[in-house]
């Protein structure tokens, strides 16, 4: 059963009457249910302050400092800065700038630069220097590239970013591969274990000049070297020795070695013509050796073993070598020994120096000239000294007797007859 009851809750904002609720209610079992619920009204002074009118909300934020500037910016310009940076990005790092040689160098020139860098960035050499392993890093890739000419026309084309898409960095060590060892020892390294079979070295000699010697070359050589190349069939290969167990009987046992092998396919040993290219470096030494890796002796179940050029100097037939200095030998008249003389000597790179004496000069009188030796093989820069020993040529034919008179008139010189020993210099 429904029935209506009034109720009051407040009083009324014009009357001050609280206005009547209507609420429906339920009579079941004596319990009331809420049926509906109406609005209540509040009176004026309960109600909460009108706030002030707050300015209306944008549709959408103002724009910024940086939105501004890029409306501000027209279309194309946005456009030619991307290309800008399309282009820095594909450009990627210089090769030549990084190696020092202008883009017209040839392969020599590049080698020559490498190899002066490589030495001096060394990691073995700057082992306090972090960057240095990193810069040598960046001239292994740029000699990398510049050495093959196919990588190097696609670097000119398109820059770095070409090179390592289209063929990529091989990861190889050219200082070792090229450089080889020159029996000198950067200190931190150590020799690699080989675990494989190795052939043997070959070494030979090689014969340079001494200007070689002192403004550097390179040298081709042609040679004829076997090489392992497949054949039909099968062979035995990695062969070794195993100990085999066997029962004999009943807690009895025996224990033999016997030789176990694999079986690999087959290869012969072909004659290929190989080129080899060897730089002759400023100020390198007599019996100094250059280490081609892999050109040595074929193993037919391992690598092959190198090939090892040594220096050797020949006979030079104006100066003679020792350490960096140089020695010769100038032989005088017993004019210019005795009043002075100018002249000037043929270095080994066709450069005059030139020698100034305005006094008597003796037999095995000697001058240094400073600077004018062979280049230091690590610093290049540096040069030893050139010592010049002087002898006297005596005329030969005789004086007549006026000419003698004059001779003693102008020397005025007495008989000396000192007899010392000279091999003891007193």
């Amino acid at each position: 059963m429904l029935r209506e009851r009034t109720s009051t809750h407040g009083p009324d904002a014009r009357t001050g009457k609280y206005p009547p609720t209507r609420r429906m209610e339920s009579k079941l079992d004596g319990w009331r249910v809420p049926v509906t619920r109406q609005k209540y009204s509040f009176p004026e002074r309960c109600l909460p302050p009108f706030p002030s009118p707050s300015p209306p909300i944008p549709a959408f934020p103002a724009p910024s400092r940086r939105q501004q500037i890029v409306k501000m910016t027209p279309r194309w310009g946005w456009g030619f800065c991307l290309i800008l940076l399309i282009i820095a990005c594909e450009a990627g790092r210089d090769f030549y700038k990084i190696l020092g040689v202008p883009k017209t160098a040839n392969t020599n020139q590049i080698k020559k630069a490498y190899r002066k860098l490589a030495k001096e960035y060394h990691p073995d050499k700057n082992k306090n220097d972090p960057s240095a392993e990193e810069k040598f890093k960046e001239l292994g890739n740029a000699y990398e590239v510049l050495i093959d000419e196919e990588k190097r026309q696609k670097y000119d084309r398109c820059g770095e970013e070409c090179v390592a898409k289209e063929d990529g960095f091989g990861g190889m060590d050219p200082f070792a591969s090229f450089f080889g060892d020159f029996g000198f020892s950067f200190g931190g390294g150590h020799p690699r274990e080989r675990e494989v079979p190795r052939g043997g070295d070959i070494t030979m000699d090689m014969m340079v000049t001494l200007e070689e010697l002192y403004v550097g070359n390179f040298v081709e050589m042609v040679r004829n070297k076997p090489v392992l190349r497949s054949a039909s069939g099968t062979r035995k290969c990695n062969c070794r020795q195993e100990m085999v167990t066997r029962q004999l009987g009943p807690g009895r046992f025996q224990m033999t070695q016997q030789q176990v092998c694999d079986e690999c396919p087959n290869v012969k040993l072909v004659n290929e013509e190989r080129t080899l290219e060897f730089e002759i470096e400023p100020g390198m030494v007599d019996g100094q050796e250059h280490r081609f890796i892999g050109e040595g002796e074929p193993h037919i179940d391992g690598e092959p073993g190198d090939l090892v050029i040594r220096i050797k100097t020949q006979p030079h037939e104006k100066f003679e070598r020792k350490g960096d200095d140089l020695y010769t030998n100038v032989t005088l008249s017993l004019q210019e020994a005795l009043l002075g003389f100018e002249l000037d000597i043929e270095h080994l790179d066709k450069h005059k120096v030139h020698i100034v004496r305005e006094k008597p000069t003796w037999p095995g009188a000697r001058i240094r000239k400073k600077g004018e030796g062979m280049p230091n093989y690590e610093n290049n820069n540096l040069f030893g000294t050139l010592y010049i020993t002087f002898d006297v040529e005596f005329p030969k034919s005789e004086f007549s007797q006026a000419d003698r008179d004059e001779l003693s008139r102008i020397l005025n010189q007495e008989s000396i007859g000192h007899v010392y020993n000279g091999l003891r210099g007193y």
